[in-house]
């Protein structure tokens, strides 16, 4: 047996808030999210001056097999990752494209955020993809392990790195936070941390601090 691989064309979808007057911001969703649903968290960013895009995963899938009512999608998993990542890196260059390619980028500030499995997503596009970023947030997710973060200084290092955490988070927990800032600190690479009292979720207040 053998394993082969094929390009194709695919149509992907993303949804969008607000006008892009000062900033963009591309939101990147979690596991089992859909973009739509993921973007009404960001509606206090709506202030007449910012574009808030939220891009959806390639994969979605039935969250409950026996029970087809609920659609959720996923970046990748560990099938045939490197491809899957070199997929949505693509993509999200496709977009930003779109999106970026009707201004004049010298006039806007650009925002990454990912949230839960989108930290890691929002990671390798922020290091790998085409648009320069200014900001990028990861909420609840970690850096992904296997960045190479010493190849990855020169773009990390040259925007402004936010981490996230809940004090309730299951997944994003203190030690794989510790985790995340000894690796960064390791690599040389600044950044600055937000906690705030709550789980696995996008909270208003910091939302706010951060957009401010």
């Amino acid at each position: 047996m053998r394993e082969h691989h094929v390009s194709v064309s695919r149509t992907a979808r993303y949804f969008t808030l607000g006008e892009p007057i000062r900033e963009v911001w591309f939101v990147l969703h979690g596991y089992g999210q859909l973009a739509a649903r993921f973007l009404k968290s960001f509606t206090l960013l709506d202030d007449g001056g910012r574009l808030v895009v939220a891009p959806e995963a390639l994969s979605r899938f039935y969250m409950d097999p026996a029970n087809r009512e609920k659609v959720g999608a996923s970046w990748m998993t560990r099938e045939d990752r490197l491809n899957e990542i070199a997929d949505y890196v693509r993509y999200l260059d496709a977009v930003s494209g779109e999106v970026l390619g009707r201004l004049d980028r010298r006039a806007v500030r650009v925002h990454v955020l990912g949230f839960s499995q989108g930290t890691a997503t929002a990671s390798r596009w922020a290091t790998f993809g085409t648009p320069r970023v200014d900001r990028l947030v990861l909420w609840g997710g970690e850096v992904p392990p296997d960045l190479d973060l010493a190849a990855a200084r020169e773009r990390l290092a040259s925007l402004d790195l936010v981490l996230v955490a809940g004090s309730r988070d299951e997944l994003y927990t203190p030690k794989v936070l510790a985790r995340d800032e000894e690796r960064l600190r390791a690599a040389g690479i600044a950044y600055r941390v937000i906690r705030f009292e709550g789980g696995h979720e996008i909270d208003d207040a910091v939302l706010r601090q951060i957009g401010g």
